[in-house]
């Protein structure tokens, strides 16, 4: 597939505005520091990382040139404060390519996270340390060798950091990183990493969403057509639904991610076991 070159520029922009935004909060109270990490950091946030996931599949220059998105990928993650880029392409061609496979698939939860927050506080719990769960659970179910990328992705990522502490102050660096924990924990958006592969269906484990917060969410809620076709870029995901309708119309998707949090944290058939577990066999020594 063609590259998106649009994404260059869309996530140039997201990375000017949150480093533009740390810069005018320096002065500010705390209270509205957080206020506007909230409000505005934890949406810009979110939208670079969906933009890092359009990276993993190499949409900003295509498949010719995958060092370059490697290293775009690392300049997108710059206002997230922490380095997630590298590692999470590692992880996220396995996602595609063992999908639900019970530990081969990172985002599966584990058996402990289904024991320890299976109530309605447990599963509230369990939203708000999204970013830790999603960030400790590949090193616990299938931990792999530090690759150059990520190397270079901390490296720039410490770089940074420093430099944004060093230029703005404290307030500016916990305005970077307090929004990715914000928006990663309990937003609207949020909604799509539960909404995504929870099983609303008898065996059906890949569900889209059709709302009007695709606009931000870089369309990542088209996720039917994106496991379809994870080549395609995001902002065209929204054509293949229309023109291979007999595909998807009659498929459940979802209509708001908010409905989406709430049914999984009160509903007793929702929540981290509702996933379909596959197992796979591979030759182990490829």
């Amino acid at each position: 597939m063609a590259p998106d070159p649009s994404v260059k520029w869309v996530v140039t922009l997201l990375v000017l505005l949150q480093t533009v935004a740390s810069y005018l909060v320096r002065d500010l109270p705390w209270k509205w520091v957080f206020f506007w990490t909230y409000a505005v950091g934890g949406y810009v946030s979110h939208s670079l990382t969906l933009a890092i996931h359009e990276i993993s599949h190499n949409v900003p220059f295509g498949n010719k040139r995958p060092r370059w998105n490697g290293y775009f990928g690392v300049f997108a993650n710059l206002p997230i404060g922490i380095p997630v880029a590298a590692t999470f392409k590692k992880y996220h061609i396995d996602h595609h390519r063992y999908l639900a496979g019970d530990g081969l698939d990172v985002d599966l939860p584990t058996r402990l996270e289904c024991r320890l927050f299976s109530t309605p506080l447990g599963k509230l719990i369990w939203v708000f340390l999204q970013p830790l769960c999603y960030a400790l659970r590949p090193l616990f179910v299938r931990p792999k060798p530090v690759n150059r990328m990520e190397l270079i992705n901390i490296s720039a990522q410490l770089a940074y950091d420093l430099l944004v502490f060093y230029l703005m102050g404290t307030k500016s660096l916990t305005y970077m990183l307090a929004s990715i924990l914000f928006t990663s924990g309990f937003d609207l958006i949020t909604g799509h990493f539960i909404a995504e592969h929870n099983e609303y269906g008898q065996g059906c484990d890949t569900v889209s969403y059709y709302g009007p917060l695709n606009w931000i969410a870089l369309n990542v809620g088209y996720h039917m057509e994106h496991h379809d076709f994870p080549s395609i870029p995001g902002r065209k995901l929204p054509l293949v639904k229309k023109i291979a309708p007999e595909y998807y119309d009659g498929l459940p998707y979802h209509y708001s991610w908010g409905v989406v949090i709430w049914n999984f944290i009160f509903k007793v058939d929702q929540g981290l076991s509702a996933r379909v577990k596959r197992r796979y066999k591979f030759n182990h020594s490829l």
